[in-house]
């Protein structure tokens, strides 16, 4: 029996009976050197004693572990446990007798034998009878439900009166939820139709990469045209523009690896993986660090902003961040700026648009907005130059760049006057000469019309056609005076519904003609006809419901609509009638 006492005056007595320690105190604390001991309100808690530097081993190892550097720890069952879980939660109680780490403590030990994962299987049908049944729904005949809850269009019969078309009983459920379960806001969702919201956006995405690239492709084109028209550029210049143009092509993910970060070892809770271009780099300096100042570019920690440039005296080449207001000025953000003063200007003025509540509607307008405004540039350019010419295209070339190519020998005299070679010469032709294909007699471009070449043997425009002759010609010549024939038709018929539609006109009184003469006797029917309408109209138990007519209204009718018609801002309206 030893007896030993620690901090606190308790008396502690220790009793080695075969690798045993019986263990006495009254606040049931106790501490032995080469075993450590440890009781508590629940009992003893057994651990091997470590010396300071296993205990500085075992701290490396975990930071090694979080840091990712060093294979995670295994449980019994072979799998990883997860450096970052507090010690407090991965170490198992002493009553379970832990020997090795597990995280079997921490996994949920009362389970529900009723609960079920499984959720209604909407619109499911499982028994249609072939007659109405006794307590079933007197409108479709369904058992599972009464007539007040039916979801079926009302019959004009209900099933239980027709017997006929009865509807299959609903397929009805009932879950045993525990509490999470009732309060599941996702509970029945079925992951897999989120797969249609990201084909959606994907297909976005790639819409927009095209656009982007199209737009950089055309605007490194219209460059390279640029230069290539004013004919100062040097050779070295034009392969640094092919080298731009070649590296717009390559795809967007094969670019800006810089940023792409990749754990060291695979395990759980390592470092992060994969290409993070939102994410600062740790080696880089962090912005708030550039400039120590105080008086300098202010730092916003909360949105993590800061708007001006930290170092505004240095090289602008050399700075690798200049401020967050860079991004205001470049890219798509003046497009948006200018999309919105857009919006906002087209509101103003009756359109009925909203940046925030139709977005795709407020960008379509703004695109057809710039193609008219383009077209509008257009047609104002054109009227001008109809109005006033061009001259820049007024100026006469030389004839030997109209000529294309030339072959003459030239001889100047000391004062520049030519002494040989003033003499013409025909340019040479890219085709063959009296070469005769497809049994034609002639060669192509011996004969011309309507600005286009052709053979002179068939008059054929075509350059692979073969010959017809004389029967081709007379064909194309008939084919031509039917196509005249039928456009002539066609231009009569369209005179004559213009003949209708000015008849119409007329005899509804929107256009009087000079020249209208109204037949007496038609007259005074139509005034006769007339009486009678306002003498039933002011009858209405002697009005009639239908329509008694299913003729033209004529010129005669709309004159005695006229005569008859009352006018009542008219002053001598009383005397009329």
């Amino acid at each position: 029996m030893e007896e030993h006492r620690i901090d606190g005056g308790d008396r502690v007595d220790f009793k080695m009976i075969d690798d045993e320690i019986d263990l006495q105190t009254s606040d049931r604390m106790g501490l032995r050197i080469g075993k450590r001991i440890f009781l508590d309100r629940y009992g003893p808690i057994d651990v091997a004693f470590k010396s300071r530097e296993d205990h500085r081993k075992q701290l490396e190892l975990e930071e090694a572990r979080k840091a990712g550097l060093a294979p995670a720890e295994l449980d019994e069952d072979g799998k990883e446990i997860n450096p970052h879980i507090p010690q407090y939660m991965s170490s198992a109680p002493w009553y379970l007798n832990a020997e090795r780490p597990s995280l079997k403590h921490q996994r949920k030990w009362k389970s529900d034998p009723n609960y079920t994962k499984a959720w209604y299987d909407r619109g499911a049908k499982i028994f249609q009878a072939d007659r109405y049944r006794k307590g079933a729904c007197q409108n479709c005949g369904a058992m599972t439900h009464d007539a007040k809850s039916c979801m079926e269009r009302p019959r004009k019969l209900g099933a239980k009166y027709t017997n006929m078309h009865i509807a299959p009983d609903e397929k009805v459920e009932t879950f045993e939820l525990d509490y999470d379960g009732k309060r599941d806001r996702w509970n029945g969702y079925d992951p897999s139709t989120y797969s249609r919201v990201i084909e959606r956006f994907e297909a976005l995405d790639e819409a927009r990469r095209k656009y982007l690239k199209e737009q950089q492709l055309k605007k490194l084109e219209e460059k390279n045209n640029n230069q290539n028209e004013e004919g100062e550029v040097s050779e070295e210049e034009d392969d640094e523009d092919d080298l731009k143009v070649d590296e717009a092509k390559v795809d967007e993910s094969k670019q800006m690896d810089f940023a792409k970060v990749e754990k060291r070892v695979r395990t759980t809770g390592g470092g992060s993986t994969g290409t993070v271009r939102n994410l600062r780099i740790r080696e880089d300096t962090a912005k708030y660090l550039l400039n120590l100042d105080i008086n300098s570019a202010h730092y916003d920690p909360k949105t993590r902003s800061m708007r001006e440039d930290p170092l505004p005296d240095s090289d602008p080449n050399e700075k690798f961040y200049v401020g967050d207001n860079q991004y205001r000025a470049s890219g798509q953000a003046l497009e948006f700026k200018q999309l919105n003063i857009h919006a906002w200007e087209a509101f103003e003025k009756g359109q009925d648009v909203h940046m925030q509540a139709a977005p795709s509607q407020a960008e379509l307008l703004y695109k057809n907005f710039k193609i008219n405004k383009e077209k509008l540039k257009t047609e104002v350019k054109d009227t001008i130059m109809q109005k006033y010419g061009n001259a820049a295209s007024e100026e006469q070339l030389p004839r030997e760049l109209l000529l294309g190519q030339s072959e003459r020998e030239i001889e100047y005299d000391r004062a520049g006057r030519i002494i040989k070679g003033q003499e013409i010469a025909l340019p040479k032709s890219k085709y063959e000469e009296d070469v005769y294909i497809n049994n034609h007699t002639s060669v192509w471009g011996s004969w011309w019309k309507d600005h286009q070449w052709g053979y002179r043997c068939c008059r054929q425009t075509i350059r692979n056609s073969y010959c017809t002759g004389s029967a081709g010609i007379e064909a194309a010549e008939e084919a031509t005076e039917l196509m005249k024939a039928n456009l002539a038709r066609k231009e009569a018929m369209e005179d004559q519904p213009k003949l209708t539609q000015e008849k119409q006109l007329a005899t509804w009184g929107t256009e009087i003609p000079e020249d209208l003469v109204l037949d007496e006797k038609l007259l005074a029917e139509s005034l006769k006809k007339e009486d009678e309408r306002k003498r039933e109209e002011r009858d209405e138990r002697k009005r009639k419901y239908n329509v008694k007519w299913n003729d033209e209204v004529t010129a005669e009718d709309m004159e005695a609509y006229r005569m008859k018609k009352v006018h009542h801002d008219d002053p001598m309206k009383d005397f009329l009638h």
